[in-house]
C-alpha cells in the first residue's frame, strides 16, 4: 500500500494542471529502475519459498525414519539408514544445483556419464516418497514393465533431480488418491511418467508453467509452483538429450512425461555377491592424521578410518596438527580449509615445506571455489589431492587408497587393489588381462586406450573399450574394471591399468 501511495503521489506531482504534459526523462527512468526492482524482489521471494519446498521434501524423508527407528518401531534400520543417506544426497545434489543454476538456465552444465542399476535407482526413489504420500493418505505406486533393463548410462544426479521435482509436487498438489511413476522402453529411448489424481493443469497453462517463476492455478485458484522451477527441470532433460511435456492424465490430473535416451550397459560380475567390507591393508598398518575445527567432522572420519584398518589421528586446528607432525611421523593428512586463524591452504604449505612429497596431503572443503586455493595462489603443489564436502566414506577411503598405493584386504576375500572400494552402484570387477595374457584382438584397442588416456578424450576413451568389449568378449572384467575408472573420471588410475597390461 505504501508502494501504491508513492506511486499515485508522484503521478499526481507530475501531472499538475496539464495532465498530458510529458514527464522528465529522469524521472522515467527512475520509475522504470523501481519497477524492475520490485519484480526482482518478488521473484526472488517465489524462489525462495519453492527452494524451501525442494529441500523439505528429502529432510521430511530423513526426519520420519530418523523418529521411526528412535520409537524402535518395526523399521528395518538399514533400509532406514538406506533411505536417510539417499535422501542426504539429494540435499547435497539440490546445494550443488543451486550453486549451478545459472548454468543450468543458460543451457551449460556437467554432464556426468554413470552407469546406473536401473531397478535399485526406481526402488530407492519409492522408498524415499512412500512416507510422505503415506503421511497424506495417498498411494505411491511404481509402474515398471516385465523386461527392465539392469543397468543404463545417463547422469544420475540429474536424472534423480528431475523426477524427485516432479514426484514431490505430485504429492503435494494431490489431496486424495494416488501418484504413480510409470516406466516404459522402446528400444533405448526409456519413458518416465508421473501422473497423479490431483486437480491438474488447465491446457492454458501447460506451456506457461515452464517459464522462470510463473505459476498454474488449479480450480480452487491456488497457485502451483514447481520446486525449483519447471523452466531448470525442463532445461536439465534437454541437457540430457531428452523431451519433457505434460499431457492429458487417464484420471484426470496432471500427467509428466519425460523421454530420454538411455542406452542400456553391460557389467562384468553383475550377478556376483557383492565385495566383502574393508577391515584393513596390507603391509604395515598406515598412519592418518585428520585436521578439522568441528568435532562432529572428526568423529566420522576417525571412525571410518578406523573401521578400515588405519591409525588415526586427530587435530582440531592447523598449529595443533603442525606440532603433531613433528612429533610423529605421518603417511598422510586430512586437511579441512576453513579453520580459523591457521587455515587449511596455511597448512598445508608449512607441512608440505617441511616433509616434501613424502607425506600426502588431501584436502576437503565445502566450498567449491576452495579446489585451487585462494585466488593469486598457487596452492596446486601443497596438496595431492581435494575433496568436496560432504564426502562419501567410500570416495574417502578409495582417495587415500590411490595416494597410499595401498591392497585393501576383505571379510573372506584376498587382497584387492586399491580403488576398488565396491562403494558405488557401477559393479564391475578388477579382472581381466594380466602382462602378457591379453589376447590378440584386444593388443590394438589397449595400445589406442593409453593414447586417448594421455590426451584426456573422455568419449573417445569409453568408445575404444566398448570396441575392447566387443572384440574380446573374454576381456570383460577387464572392460568393466576402465568403465568403474571412467565412471570416476579417474584417469590416473585407468592409465595405471593400462600400463600394467
Amino acid at each position: 500500500m505504501r508502494a501504491d501511495r508513492a506511486r499515485a503521489a508522484l503521478r499526481r506531482l507530475w501531472r499538475g494542471p496539464a495532465a498530458a504534459a510529458p514527464r522528465p526523462p529522469l524521472i522515467a527512468e527512475l520509475e522504470r529502475a523501481r519497477d524492475v526492482a520490485e519484480a526482482a524482489s518478488a521473484a526472488k521471494s517465489r524462489y525462495l519459498a519453492n527452494v524451501s519446498h525442494e529441500l523439505r521434501s528429502p529432510l521430511n524423508a530423513i526426519y520420519g525414519y530418523a523418529q521411526l527407528i528412535e520409537r524402535g518401531s518395526g523399521v528395518d534400520p538399514r533400509e532406514a539408514a538406506k533411505v536417510i543417506r539417499r535422501s542426504a544426497e539429494h540435499l547435497t545434489d539440490l546445494v550443488e544445483g543451486l550453486l549451478d543454476i545459472s548454468l543450468v538456465e543458460n543451457g551449460v552444465s556437467r554432464v556426468a556419464s554413470d552407469i546406473v542399476r536401473l531397478p535399485a535407482f526406481l526402488d530407492q526413489l519409492a522408498r524415499m516418497f512412500a512416507p510422505a504420500a503415506d503421511a497424506k493418505g495417498l498411494s505411491f505406486d511404481l509402474d515398471l514393465p516385465e523386461r527392465l533393463p539392469e543397468f543404463v548410462r545417463t547422469d544420475q544426479k540429474r536424472l534423480r533431480q528431475v523426477l524427485i521435482n516432479l514426484i514431490s509436487n505430485a504429492i503435494k498438489f494431490t489431496d486424495a488418491g494416488s501418484v504413480t511413476l510409470r516406466l516404459r522402453c522402446t528400444g533405448e529411448v526409456t519413458r518416465f511418467e508421473v501422473e497423479d489424481t490431483g486437480p491438474g493443469i488447465a491446457p492454458a497453462d501447460r506451456e506457461r508453467v515452464f517459464a522462470p517463476f510463473e505459476r498454474g492455478e488449479d480450480a480452487d485458484g491456488r497457485g502451483s509452483g514447481f520446486g525449483l522451477g519447471l523452466a531448470i527441470t525442463r532445461a536439465i532433460v534437454q541437457i540430457l538429450g531428452g523431451d519433457i511435456a505434460i499431457v492429458d492424465a487417464p484420471r484426470g490430473g496432471a500427467m509428466f512425461r519425460v523421454s530420454l535416451h538411455l542406452p542400456q550397459v553391460r557389467v562384468a560380475g553383475a550377478g556376483k555377491p557383492d565385495l566383502g567390507r574393508i577391515v584393513g591393508h596390507a603391509g604395515p598398518r598406515r598412519q592418518i592424521l585428520a585436521v578439522d575445527d568441528d568435532v562432529r567432522q572428526l568423529s566420522f572420519v576417525r571412525q571410518a578410518l578406523e573401521d578400515a584398518g588405519f591409525d588415526v589421528a586427530v587435530a582440531p586446528d592447523g598449529d595443533t596438527a603442525i606440532a603433531l607432525c613433528a612429533a610423529r611421523s605421518f603417511d598422510l593428512v586430512l586437511l579441512d580449509v576453513q579453520m580459523g586463524a591457521r587455515n587449511g591452504w596455511s597448512t598445508a604449505r608449512h607441512l608440505r615445506s617441511v616433509n616434501g612429497r613424502a607425506l600426502k596431503i588431501v584436502m576437503l572443503s565445502a566450498n567449491a571455489h576452495e579446489r585451487h586455493g585462494p585466488a593469486g595462489d598457487d596452492e596446486e603443489q601443497a596438496h595431492d589431492q581435494f575433496l568436496l564436502k560432504p564426502v562419501e566414506i567410500g570416495e574417502l577411503i578409495d582417495t587415500i587408497g590411490r595416494q597410499l598405493g595401498l591392497q585393501w584386504l576383505r571379510e573372506g576375500a584376498a587382497p584387492a587393489r586399491a580403488g576398488d572400494t565396491g562403494g558405488g552402484e557401477s559393479g564391475g570387477g578388477e579382472g581381466g588381462g594380466g602382462a602378457g595374457g591379453l589376447p590378440e584382438a584386444a593388443l590394438a584397442h589397449v595400445g589406442r586406450l593409453r593414447d586417448l588416456v594421455r590426451i584426456g578424450h573422455v568419449r573417445g576413451i569409453e568408445a575404444e573399450i566398448r570396441a575392447l568389449e566387443q572384440a574380446a568378449p573374454e576381456c570383460a572384467a577387464l572392460a568393466g574394471t576402465l568403465y568403474a575408472c571412467l565412471d570416476r573420471f579417474d584417469l590416473a588410475a585407468l592409465s595405471r591399468k593400462l600400463e600394467g597390461l
